[in-house]
């Protein structure tokens, strides 16, 4: 494998549209939400170990889940685990994380990546990496990821590359990205043919990103680049703790991204989901002769069609005459509630916070 290679996974989120299986003191990166055997974190080591050697993969996460993290991949060193102990959004960890590897590996370039994406073609991801790697590491250009939409989606943001680059190979440079659409703007993206969702990988030399933060976020920079003596040393703790919660809390996307003109997209060759609700997770599972998903626990469903239903192993669980519901059961909680309305879901956990207490959410 290549030395220079590097790989940064995001595992610090609560997953809150994933309630009430995923909760702030076990979120869903943790679960096997596919039934694979794996949870999503484990999964998404495991395809990056595949080209990217172990010891070069460092997992960004919230403080509290240092020891979740470390009991799941009990084959990593403590120090591949890299704990915020704010949370600051994305640009302050993907900065600190890069000074941390470039002290180790000047030369080395590092892919981003979220713990808990779905992707079935292995080696279809790792040939897109592995070209983004190559080009990144001769030139100080951004790389990311594009998923070629398959329907007018008003859940992601867009990625827009030149017209003209319509159906030519490789990286395209990036025109702009764009927020969440409603549908009619998604749709209208669609038809332009030139708009790929926004997966959130990223791939760049140490160099190219570092050398990003000194020309568009200065003070980011200027309060991390003090780091430098303490960190991959005993002093880091010490520093991150007293520093990191001055860092502004702002996205990747709006630090860096939205403002270098040398950011390429590549789309994608491999199949995709971000498995950010049930709805998504639902896509993806296998269903029965009435597309009911099964995810878990004895079911039986009669004149039922389109639900999600996850219980316990040991429950037995009866649905009549429900149509396009989710339906899970998990430690305490029922959530019951069409699958139109999971966005509401992060609403919902606030309010059984308030009326019941953090121990449900």
């Amino acid at each position: 494998m290549n030395k220079n290679y590097y790989a940064v996974i995001m595992a610090g989120g609560v997953g809150s549209r994933f309630w009430p299986v995923s909760t702030a003191d076990f979120p869903k990166q943790f679960h096997d939400m596919l039934g694979s055997g794996e949870s999503l974190l484990q999964k998404t080591f495991g395809r990056l170990s595949r080209f990217i050697p172990q010891e070069n993969i460092y997992i960004l996460t919230n403080a509290r889940y240092t020891e979740l993290v470390l009991k799941q991949l009990p084959g990593i060193s403590p120090v591949q685990v890299v704990p915020e102990p704010a949370m600051r959004n994305t640009a302050p960890c993907i900065l600190y994380a890069a000074l941390k590897i470039r002290k180790s590996n000047p030369e080395a370039v590092m892919v981003v990546a979220p713990s808990d994406h779905w992707i079935e073609d292995e080696e279809a991801f790792k040939a897109d990496v592995i070209q983004c790697f190559e080009r990144s590491a001769k030139e100080p250009i951004l790389c990311t990821l594009g998923i070629q939409p398959t329907f007018p989606n008003t859940g992601f943001g867009y990625i827009e590359y030149a017209k003209e680059a319509i159906g030519k190979a490789g990286l395209q440079q990036v025109v702009q990205f764009r927020e969440k659409p409603d549908y009619q703007t998604a749709r209208g993206f669609l038809k332009q043919g030139n708009f790929l969702w926004n997966a959130g990988i990223f791939i760049w030399s140490v160099k190219g990103i570092i050398r990003a933060f000194e020309k568009y976020q200065a003070d980011q920079y200027a309060l991390f680049e003090k780091g430098i003596p303490f960190y991959n040393s005993p002093g880091e703790t010490d520093f991150i703790e007293e520093h990191y919660s001055q860092a502004a809390n702002i996205s990747i996307d709006y630090a860096i991204l939205e403002q270098s003109d040398q950011v390429y997209v590549l789309p994608a060759s491999f199949d995709w989901n971000d498995l950010g609700t049930w709805g998504s997770l639902y896509e993806k599972v296998e269903k029965d002769s009435e597309n009911n998903a099964k995810l878990q626990g004895n079911i039986l469903c009669r004149e039922s069609s389109g639900n999600l239903i996850r219980l316990p192993d040991n429950k037995i669980g009866v649905v009549d005459g429900l149509r396009d519901y989710i339906i899970v059961d998990h430690e305490g909680v029922l959530l019951v509630m069409p699958k139109s309305k999971e966005q509401e879901i992060k609403q919902l956990v606030a309010q059984v916070k308030d009326q019941f207490g953090e121990r449900y959410t």
